[in-house]
């Protein structure tokens, strides 16, 4: 793929998983990424491993610290050019005993925090008649699993959420997309396995085949970097076209 000139990128949730690989993919393609993340110094020693970045500290679901950060940004850079939401976690229980915090945690930092990043970014990629948001939904945006209730119905959100963004900007040089990835080796789905084989008591391999690969064509683990390649397209001259869309990487669901 050709590298653009060098544009600003934030990515949330990035001093980790695959936040980190989508900010290092970005990076590789010869942009500069703002790595904002709860944890302060996780973000400032992800941009020191990456090179060039810079590490922010934001809650993503705290709207003044949002607006705070992206001003911060936008009078160190000029611009902002590619928004890619990524920031989430996950919790397992059932529906009946899911906690309400761990429910309004989870809806905050996937759902909330989607949409004020996307909102504060907007006006300054308006300006520009340009820019590119990117939306990391999940698999589980389309298909539901069990014990998974507060991450799915903020997956799924996020699918919505991205559809009238994208309405709302499509003829301001905007495109506004979702990637749904499916399993992917990270330490999310390293802690998920033996919470899920104990709420169906089995063990954690059964857990993996049952409720990670026993959906999926591919029976793999996808690679972090594989969701940064298409983070990357998608943000890309190439797909100036592409909006209001949810690509599914999930080797096959």
């Amino acid at each position: 793929m050709s590298k653009q000139a060098e544009r600003t990128v934030i990515v949330t949730g990035a001093a980790q998983g695959i936040g980190y690989a989508i900010a290092e993919s970005f990076i590789n393609n010869g942009d500069f990424v703002a790595i904002l993340d709860l944890n302060l110094d996780a973000a400032e020693n992800a941009a020191a491993k990456l090179g060039n970045a810079k590490g922010y500290k934001v809650d993503v679901a705290n709207e003044e610290m949002v607006k705070s950060v992206v001003e911060q940004i936008i009078s160190e850079r000029g611009t902002i050019d590619v928004l890619v939401n990524n920031a989430g976690l996950q919790h397992i229980a059932k529906v009946e005993e899911f906690p309400l915090e761990k429910w309004n945690l989870l809806i905050g930092v996937i759902l909330t925090g989607t949409f004020l990043m996307t909102k504060h970014v907007i006006p300054t990629m308006k300006k520009q008649n340009k820019g590119r948001i990117i939306n990391i939904s999940s698999a589980h945006g389309r298909i539901p699993d069990a014990y998974k209730s507060a991450y799915v119905a903020a997956k799924f959100g996020v699918v919505g959420f991205t559809q009238t963004a994208a309405l709302e900007t499509a003829q301001d040089g905007i495109t506004v997309n979702a990637i749904m990835p499916g399993p992917v080796r990270t330490e999310l789905i390293e802690k998920q396995l033996p919470k899920l084989a104990a709420e169906d008591g089995t063990s954690v391999e059964e857990a993996l085949n049952h409720h990670i690969l026993g959906k999926q064509w591919m029976k793999r683990l996808l690679e972090p970097s594989e969701i940064g390649a298409t983070a990357v397209f998608l943000a890309s001259d190439g797909a100036a076209a592409i909006t209001g869309e949810g690509i599914g990487v999930t080797g096959g669901m």
